[in-house]
């Protein structure tokens, strides 16, 4: 997003909020903004745990939904169109999330290796993503993490030219590799809490990641004064940097980018 038009975000929410909120020189404001295909991989701020949950939409996904909101986390969706099935038919699910105030973002159509793609054939990974979130709850998102947390040959610029921050991990979880939850939970611990939050590598199609690591991480964080947050920053969490506190990224671009999306008619189908 261009300065102006950030600065005009930032007046957005200090108008609706003066009374609440001290005002904010608007130059420091846009440095916490993260930058379109440049590779992030954990927090800008400590003291948060940003809980990011690959390959969904799936069918444990209303369970997690549920794990984290009894939990009082909020968490990061990175959402395949069709690795597990169509997007269009987890939509029950995918609302879910989205209603609850969690983060949706990319994982691109069919999970491929973008590295190795033309700039023509990415842009068409996201877009179609892009469309099936405007379709199912309104939002084009600002943020993707890659398959294989590949970001070579054309991807980063491609990702820079469509305005997406990229997103990949401090911790691997490993649940992807047959790591058990117990073993994940050691990953945790040997990185500890302290630094700046953490971003996990984990993936909601395991039953394990869902049932068994997720409750524990919620837990752990509360344990250690850690935060529990989405990877973006929503309006809430904007407000609540206002008051001298910041979110993992801290970005007043926001989760999702600005504009008014039409949806395709429907039915659906991928």
């Amino acid at each position: 997003m261009m300065f102006t038009q950030t600065v005009a975000v930032a007046a957005v929410f200090l108008t609706g909020t003066a009374l609440a909120y001290p005002a904010i020189d608007p130059i420091e404001f846009i440095k916490r903004a993260a930058n379109p295909g440049v590779v992030i991989s954990k927090c800008t701020n400590p003291g948060m745990l940003a809980l990011a949950y690959d390959d969904g939409p799936y069918q444990y996904t209303g369970a997690l939904v549920d794990i984290l909101d009894k939990g009082g986390a909020k968490g990061t969706f990175f959402w395949t169109g069709t690795l597990y099935g169509c997007i269009y038919k987890e939509a029950k699910a995918v609302e879910k999330a989205f209603a609850g105030g969690h983060q949706v973002a990319s994982h691109t159509w069919t999970h491929s290796r973008m590295g190795s793609m033309s700039a023509a054939n990415i842009k068409t990974e996201m877009t179609k993503v892009e469309q099936a979130l405007v379709n199912l709850v309104g939002v084009k998102p600002a943020y993707m993490r890659p398959p294989y947390l590949d970001t070579g040959g054309q991807f980063l610029s491609t990702m820079k030219s469509m305005n997406y921050k990229v997103i990949t991990d401090d911790i691997d979880t490993g649940d992807w590799n047959n790591r058990s939850p117990a073993q994940s939970q050691q990953q945790f611990q040997q990185a500890g809490a302290g630094g700046n939050g953490h971003i996990p590598l984990m993936h909601e199609v395991y039953p394990g990641t869902v049932n068994t690591l997720t409750p524990w991480l919620i837990n752990w964080a509360k344990q250690n004064n850690l935060k529990l947050v989405t990877v973006g920053c929503g309006r809430e969490a904007m407000l609540t940097w206002f008051g001298g506190e910041a979110e993992c990224l801290g970005d007043p671009d926001g989760m999702y980018q600005v504009g008014n999306w039409t949806k395709t008619q429907g039915p659906y189908s991928c």
